[in-house]
């Protein structure tokens, strides 16, 4: 087969059979940054630790400190503050100190995507 043939059809032929098969645009509407954010919050939540952490954090009634999340998750301490302070920088919880403790409380989009992977979890079951 010399170059210029491809699958037995010349180069310009097969090219021009593949800008007719598709219609649409598959652009998206995000902007790089935008996806970078979106990717780096769905890597926070990609950890069982941070994800059970922030599950602790929604499902507290009211903030929750930090010594009551510790015994919940059962791991160290190191890799709870280490959690909470990822969950902090992605900002799905809001943290506050009081005296020597810190207290924290989920974001409103945290609560959201929670909300969110409640509901797709939920059609699974149907």
């Amino acid at each position: 087969m010399n170059e210029s043939t491809l699958n037995g059809q010349p180069d310009g032929t097969q090219r021009e059979q593949e800008s007719d098969c598709c219609s649409g645009s598959s652009a998206h509407s995000l902007t790089e940054s935008a996806v970078a954010t979106d990717v780096e919050l769905l890597a926070t939540l990609g950890n069982d630790t941070r994800y059970e952490a922030l599950r602790v954090i929604a499902a507290a009634e009211d903030d929750i400190c930090v010594c009551d999340i510790e015994p919940a998750l059962g791991v160290s301490q190191g890799a709870v503050s280490q959690a909470l302070s990822r969950l902090f920088s992605a900002g799905l919880v809001e943290r506050r100190k009081d005296g020597r403790w810190r207290y924290y409380t989920a974001t409103p989009r945290a609560e959201r995507l929670l909300a969110v992977l409640d509901e797709t979890r939920s059609h699974d079951d149907d």
